[in-house]
């Protein structure tokens, strides 16, 4: 592994990669052009094909680390594992097929430090598969509420930025389900509130081979988050169908 230099770092950037050497490269540019003390792990997943030929022109970096796991732990396992590696005061999840607009972190870190944010994320902008903006932007509300989280998902896992302590109180588990909205619902469960910078620096690329990408199979793991958050077949079924109808007008 890439060892960081003796040198602060404010934000640790956490990029779970898996096959994803087209893409990779525009994600770890936009991270290095952030303009706060940071440092960027990057943790191969067991790819099967370039991405770790991708990473190594940017170990030249000292921001850059680079972790390979011994086995397929997923998305989620992999964040957690860079979360415990990790030595920011906050840390920042980005996707390997996302990325940021200059200004992305220093906005954020600004807005964490003014609401001691529990955690913080942004708007988006929808992107096709091949980078090109399809026109439509996800604005998000500047303050967040659990209540509000639980008719929709409004926290886009690439834009959020949290404590590390936060981070590490709160694992993603169940990767059959959305993990990343479990962890988010636990957090303000117990802190209560989030905020967001209402901006689209978040470049969301669009893709049917995701989680996402089968708007049935998302919905099923939808409902199973609310089971998961401990919620009986009715309160998770009302909350779903608050969840559907707020997808449908997001998406409209």
């Amino acid at each position: 592994m890439q060892k960081s230099e003796n040198r602060e770092i404010l934000v640790s950037v956490i990029i779970p990669a898996y096959n994803c050497e087209r893409y990779l490269a525009q994600a770890l540019d936009s991270a290095l052009e952030q303009q706060v003390p940071l440092e960027i792990i990057v943790i191969n997943d067991c790819s099967k094909d370039g991405t770790e030929a991708v990473v190594k022109p940017y170990l030249k970096y000292p921001q850059v680390r680079y972790v390979k796991n011994e086995r397929n732990l997923g998305a989620a396992g992999s964040r957690n594992r860079g979360v415990r590696l990790a030595q920011g005061k906050y840390v920042a999840f980005l996707d390997a097929d996302d990325w940021w607009e200059k200004g992305k972190l220093e906005k954020q870190v600004k807005l964490a430090e003014e609401k001691k944010a529990v955690l913080c994320c942004t708007g988006r902008a929808l992107m096709n598969p091949d980078g090109s903006f399809i026109g439509k932007t996800i604005p998000v509300s500047e303050r967040i509420t659990y209540r509000r989280l639980l008719a929709h998902n409004c926290i886009n896992c690439s834009s959020v930025l949290l404590p590390r302590r936060v981070a590490l109180e709160f694992p993603m588990e169940h990767e059959d389900s959305h993990e990343d909205y479990i962890t988010w619902l636990k957090i303000l469960r117990k802190y209560g509130e989030a905020y967001a910078v209402n901006e689209p620096l978040l470049k969301y690329r669009l893709s049917s081979s995701g989680k996402s990408g089968s708007k049935w199979k998302s919905a099923r793991m939808t409902f199973r988050v609310y089971r998961y958050m401990g919620f009986g077949p009715v309160k998770s079924a009302l909350c779903f169908a608050s969840y559907a109808l707020n997808g449908v007008w997001k998406y409209r």
